[in-house]
């Protein structure tokens, strides 16, 4: 989806909808199955030419299970990571959720939500501490409801997102049937 995430590549929003609930179902697979990706972006949501999605590029994925990953390594691309990865903490399901609230957010405005000026640590400071700017004033087209999908999926404290894949999906196509989600 890489190339569908720029001011002058935007796909309509009924399409970016319909692809991150895709992605969120399958993540939610994935995770039922004890697989965390820590690594979504645009970049590796293949869309193809019969119209279907892959989650793909599952290098640096972890079996939960077996995710005994040492205390402050940080995997993943800096722009789409979760507070907690940004921390090196242990990460769950909740951590992918994050990195495609991120992809949804820029999907629907060509830009990311944080941009980090000059330095890494700039970036990796908005993640964890700054607020997203509002996606409808970048898009003002965007459904009001999709700010609540958002928000959610955003949330610094993983406790505070969607749970798993299929709730976020779930919410997404709530906003795609004109309704706003009834999140918790």
């Amino acid at each position: 989806l890489k190339k569908w995430a720029t001011k002058a590549t935007l796909l309509p929003v009924d399409k970016v909808l319909e692809y991150i609930a895709l992605s969120a179902d399958a993540l939610g697979y994935a995770h039922k199955n004890g697989i965390v990706h820590r690594d979504i972006k645009p970049a590796n949501i293949m869309l193809l030419e019969d119209g279907s999605l892959r989650v793909c590029d599952f290098g640096i994925a972890r079996l939960t299970e077996s995710s005994k990953t040492a205390t402050g390594t940080v995997l993943g691309t800096p722009y789409y990571m979760s507070p907690e990865q940004i921390a090196g903490k242990k990460v769950d399901g909740r951590a992918d959720l994050f990195s495609l609230g991120v992809t949804l957010f820029e999907m629907l405005t060509g830009e990311r939500p944080w941009k980090g000026g000059e330095s890494i640590g700039t970036l990796l400071f908005q993640i964890t501490s700054d607020p997203y700017p509002d996606p409808i004033l970048i898009r003002p087209d965007l459904p009001a409801a999709i700010v609540t999908v958002i928000d959610k999926a955003l949330k610094k404290n993983p406790e505070e997102r969607f749970q798993n894949g299929t709730e976020m999906a779930e919410a997404i196509r709530a906003v795609m049937a004109g309704k706003t989600p009834q999140i918790n």
